[in-house]
């Protein structure tokens, strides 16, 4: 537990630091994420995402991404997916331009507990086509996220019913034709703070913060969201 909570200290150092040469942004996020087991060892994962532009002035991006899990226990499986991106940009005086984003991806979770505290580990790998105006890319790009859930109120060995608390971060790393992208191998973070309750097994509603801190090619960009989810286990 202590090192999670120095790896999300200098993650937030770091995030400190981008924003010495960063645009702010502000802006909202919806997320629906359901995971549905068919049996033991088999199972779909799906999630839904609308994004805002900034200052919400309107939806920016729509992401779709299903996939297929296998579990090799209770505490660990592996999946593959898909995800659909559409990225609608507004420039005054002309036509709204919308530009997509397909990617496959491979990835493991690991779940376990930290006394009263439920930790969970995801490590992804992503192949990126990207439409651009001009161009399209391809791109390689590695995920490393982990999500802290401590319930608010003495629970029985599972958590099944109450108020909690969320910590999560996610860090993005470019390994495939950087150059195309920021010429960087850090392409961004993601830091989360959220409080929510789960009514059952089934559900779970949660609102919070988070700081994404994005780097581009000449500047960072620090992103301030509001993030409404919505989790689903059947």
């Amino acid at each position: 537990m202590r090192n999670v909570l120095l790896f999300s200290f200098l993650l937030f150092m770091l995030n400190g630091k981008l924003l010495a040469q960063t645009q702010h942004q502000n802006t909202g996020w919806f997320m629906f994420l359901n995971n549905t087991k068919f049996n033991d060892k088999w199972g779909l994962q799906f999630d839904l995402q609308l994004r805002s532009a900034d200052d919400w002035s309107n939806v920016r991006n729509t992401l779709v991404r299903p996939a297929i899990q296998y579990f090799i226990n209770d505490k660990s499986n592996v999946a593959l997916g898909y995800l659909w991106q559409t990225t609608q940009n507004r420039l005054d005086g002309t036509s709204n331009n919308f530009l997509h984003e397909h990617r496959i991806f491979e990835q493991y979770i690991f779940n376990h507990k930290l006394k009263s505290i439920y930790a969970s580990h995801r490590f992804r790998v992503e192949q990126r086509f990207i439409e651009r105006t001009n161009d399209d890319v391809f791109a390689q790009r590695f995920r490393y996220f982990f999500r802290l859930i401590q319930p608010l109120k003495k629970t029985e060995p599972t958590f099944t019913r109450g108020a909690f608390v969320a910590l999560q971060n996610e860090v993005f790393l470019n390994f495939q034709n950087k150059d195309k992208l920021n010429n960087s191998v850090f392409d961004q973070n993601r830091l989360y703070l959220a409080a929510g309750y789960r009514f059952s097994k089934k559900i779970d509603l949660e609102v919070g913060y988070m700081n994404q801190s994005v780097k581009n090619i000449n500047n960072h960009t620090n992103n301030n969201i509001i993030q409404l989810a919505v989790y689903t286990r059947f």
